[in-house]
């Protein structure tokens, strides 16, 4: 009997978002009277920072601080319409759907502010602080909160924009069924070391190391904190969460959270993450949905890491102690039956 070590790769691919329906999102954008943007969705923020990610986008297109963009997630009955938070889905459609918004708003901005100084607006770009101005010529500018004023109480304008994002339908070909089944993947590879104790069947992660291609991470503190957190998630998918009990009498089953098995912080494993961005084509700015997918390959990792550790297959989760010892038994008495 012994402590033996083992070493685990998995690799995923994961789509973004759902084809159901379109999978559409839609957004409104517009400017308060004192030149603040209010971007209204029906998407809700689980924690995940979707408020942040949102933001920064909208003031990324319209050419704004983020401290001037606020985010209205009051009402899903009464707010434009979204599919939902899930599915990995929140940044790359609802992004999408902010984005164009944003730009529509912007546009009638930036025809107001041409009004203002008398130029056309195809001459006029932003600087970022809160001003716009003539290219060139930053001298001739006018602030967003004199604009806005202008077209609520002068111009008569309404400094709003509407966005939508829809999947387009893809049709299989009709000689080889090739078709586009997702908009663009996010990718994960992660290396998992384990101790596996063959007495009692104990796993012990000690280190998982996790490379994400994420298109491109708007937020990088927040996307590492995604990923990490992730990674986390799926040794604990792997190791202690269920909702069964682990032995065949339901009575053993835990009744609710308080006994819903979890690690602790002393349970975490070394973790090391790296982001790779390869950029998506149709992602707001690039980037793609990463969610769900950094839980995901720590299963498979720590599953075959156990296997190169003592040489035997599990495919059920958690993998507990008892399904070790189980397997391990299997194992030794199939071996045993083999040389008789």
């Amino acid at each position: 009997m012994a402590i033996r070590r083992g070493r685990g790769v998995a690799a995923i691919n994961y789509p973004t978002g759902m084809n159901l329906g379109g999978d559409p999102s839609q957004a409104l954008v517009h400017s308060t009277p004192t030149g603040n943007f209010m971007v209204s969705l029906s998407s809700v923020d689980l924690g995940q920072g979707l408020r942040q990610v949102m933001s920064q986008i909208c003031a990324e297109t319209i050419g704004v601080p983020t401290e001037m963009v606020n985010i209205d997630t009051a009402d899903t009955d009464t707010g434009p319409h979204c599919m939902g938070t899930f599915a990995s889905r929140g940044t790359h459609r609802i992004g999408n759907a902010v984005r164009q918004a944003a730009e529509e708003a912007r546009q009638v901005m930036l025809e107001v502010a041409a009004e203002e100084l008398e130029v056309n607006a195809s001459d006029l770009e932003t600087d970022g602080t809160g001003n716009i101005q003539v290219k060139g010529a930053p001298q001739k500018s006018i602030s967003i909160f004199d604009t806005a004023l202008a077209a609520h109480f002068k111009r008569g304008r309404s400094i709003s924009g509407r966005g939508m994002f829809l999947v387009q339908r893809s049709y299989p070909d009709t000689e080889t069924g090739a078709m586009k089944p997702a908009t663009c993947y996010a990718h994960a590879c992660v290396v998992a070391d384990v101790e596996v104790d063959d007495e009692t069947g104990e796993v012990t992660v000690l280190s998982v190391k996790n490379v994400y291609e994420v298109g491109r991470a708007l937020n990088p503190a927040m996307v590492e904190q995604q990923l990490v957190g992730g990674s986390w998630m799926g040794i604990s998918h792997a190791l202690y969460e269920t909702t069964e009990p682990y032995y065949p009498d339901r009575s053993h089953g835990g009744t609710d959270f308080n006994q819903y098995l979890m690690p602790g912080p002393g349970d975490l494993a070394e973790t090391e993450t790296i982001v790779i961005e390869r950029p998506a084509a149709d992602g707001p700015y690039g980037a793609k949905g990463v969610g769900e997918m950094c839980a995901n390959p720590q299963i498979p990792a720590v599953a075959n890491a156990i296997y190169d550790a003592v040489g035997v297959r599990i495919d059920m989760m958690p993998i507990t102690p008892e399904r070790v010892l189980r397997a391990l038994k299997a194992e030794r008495g199939a071996g045993q039956s083999g040389t008789a």
